[in-house]
């Protein structure tokens, strides 16, 4: 317990290594925690690896916050900013105003449990010298739904003109039976998103008092994933990827990021899983999921939009994801897509994926899964080449998409993969960074692009690192 303790007080958020993500921080002035504080903190654990942060948090719901927010201070501080400043520039409207906005209507459809876990979290905070409150916090959980799903519905009544706030991408596969080498399950999922917001190199496992184990990719300070890569002991592996073109919100609705932790922390089958997602569905952050069971080697994947739903399953086949709706309804009805036009990343994708499918079937593996995320086939000039129309994107480096800003910062800023047997002993593989392993480096993408000035003190750089590998309890 001493040596443990010991640990904890050497991770004070003020002694605490440079964040990974390379983002400023404020000076952090930390209290010492309470003797209750530190038993807490004893079952907590940080360590880093190879760019990412490994957090265990562990025990009821006030002391997981509790853990997360302590531990964790420095790098939600700075992301916490981050977010304050891409929300104010983009939409023109205050921080506290949204705040006040998302904490009256989603406050009332938070579980007991999760509001108990913000709450530790703001109290961790709180101790480590950063200040914050619970609206703010439910507020940044719910930024990706509020700015690229709840804003653009509210603008649209006040004669706001702003644009709207690019939804996250992804791209992402999962396939099983004749697909695979061995007959289980392989998934394989990259995040796509602004590169100020790369702050998702957290590796997060959630030991709950009651429902699954959770190893998941996050964000410092979300309760949820947010790039929705996770397994749990229940035997369910999942990623998602972000239905784009869509739009619809029904405020009355419960969060997605609620949805999506009560679903993976609850369920123990894809129905299960499903079912929780689906109900009180408000249409924010509206995604394609795809969802495996390796306790009996059946995948599937659930299109949510708003208003239609999209489902399909087999034990024999794949589902892939590049940002385009595949049921036909939630495609017309609730998008403005064209999955035809292949000089759009997402039909570009799109193709890719079906012919890694069609080339490789009953060959994939983890090794295949690693080489397809960081794949760099322009299927609509049909040659290698570092841009957003590849698995791999780099918009950075983009002048043709005719649906993104040239030189957009913004690309493909990880990499995972896990099959059956991984899952079945809670570890996965991952990459931080490109998944192609390409660096970025913000001062210099600042010289060359001045346009983008707005984000210096906001874009981190990112190195190059391996694959490596995660696994709970470690």
């Amino acid at each position: 317990m001493k040596r443990l303790l010991a640990v904890a007080l050497l991770l004070l958020p003020g002694l605490a290594p440079a964040s990974s993500a390379g983002m400023p921080s404020a000076t952090i002035t930390a209290a010492r925690p309470s003797p209750e504080q530190q038993q807490w903190l004893s079952r907590g654990r940080r360590t880093e690896r190879d760019g990412w942060i490994h957090l265990r948090i562990d025990g009821a719901p006030r002391e997981r916050g509790f853990q997360h927010g302590y531990l964790l201070a420095r790098e939600i501080d700075a992301s916490l900013r981050t977010t304050r400043k891409r929300w104010e520039y983009r939409s023109g409207m205050d921080w506290p105003w949204l705040v006040g906005k998302a904490e009256a209507m989603f406050l009332p459809k938070i579980d007991a449990e999760l509001v108990a876990e913000i709450d530790g979290m703001v109290e961790g905070l709180g101790v480590a010298g950063v200040e914050t409150s619970r609206g703010e916090m439910i507020a940044y959980n719910g930024i990706t739904e509020l700015a690229g799903y709840w804003w653009p519905e509210v603008k649209a009544t006040i004669g706001a003109r702003s644009p709207d706030e690019p939804k996250v991408s992804c791209s992402s596969f999962i396939a099983t039976g004749r697909m695979t080498r061995d007959g289980g399950i392989v998934l394989g999922h990259n995040t796509m998103t602004s590169y100020t917001t790369a702050d998702c190199n957290l590796v997060l496992e959630i030991i709950p008092q009651r429902g699954h184990r959770i190893l998941m990719q996050g964000s410092p300070g979300w309760i949820h994933s947010g790039t929705d890569f996770f397994l749990t002991d229940g035997g369910l592996v999942g990623s998602e990827t972000t239905i784009s073109g869509f739009s619809g919100f029904d405020e009355k609705g419960v969060p997605e990021f609620v949805r999506m932790r009560r679903a993976t922390q609850d369920a123990g089958t894809i129905d299960e899983w499903c079912k929780v997602m689906r109900e009180g569905n408000n249409g924010g952050y509206a995604n394609g999921w795809l969802i495996g069971d390796v306790k009996t080697g059946e995948i599937a994947r659930l299109e949510l939009g708003l208003k239609h739903v999209g489902f399909e399953r087999t034990k024999d086949g794949y589902f892939v994801g590049s940002n385009l709706a595949e049921n036909v309804q939630v495609l017309r009805l609730e998008t403005d897509q064209d999955e035809t036009d292949i000089r759009v990343s997402d039909v570009a994708r799109r193709v890719r994926w079906k012919q890694l499918m069609k080339e490789n079937q009953g060959r994939i593996d983890l090794e295949l899964a690693k080489a397809f995320e960081a794949d760099h086939r322009d299927t609509f000039l049909g040659e290698e080449r570092i841009g957003a129309r590849s698995l791999c994107a780099h918009w950075e480096s983009e002048t043709g998409d005719p649906d993104e800003v040239p030189f957009n910062p913004s690309g493909t800023v990880d990499a995972k993969v896990v099959d059956s047997a991984m899952a079945k002993r809670m570890a996965f593989w991952a990459r931080w960074g490109s998944a192609c392993g390409t660096p970025f480096d913000a001062a210099s993408f600042l010289e060359k692009h001045p346009q983008f000035e707005w984000m210096t003190d906001i874009l981190p750089s990112r190195a190059s690192y391996g694959w490596t590998e995660f696994r709970a309890g470690e």
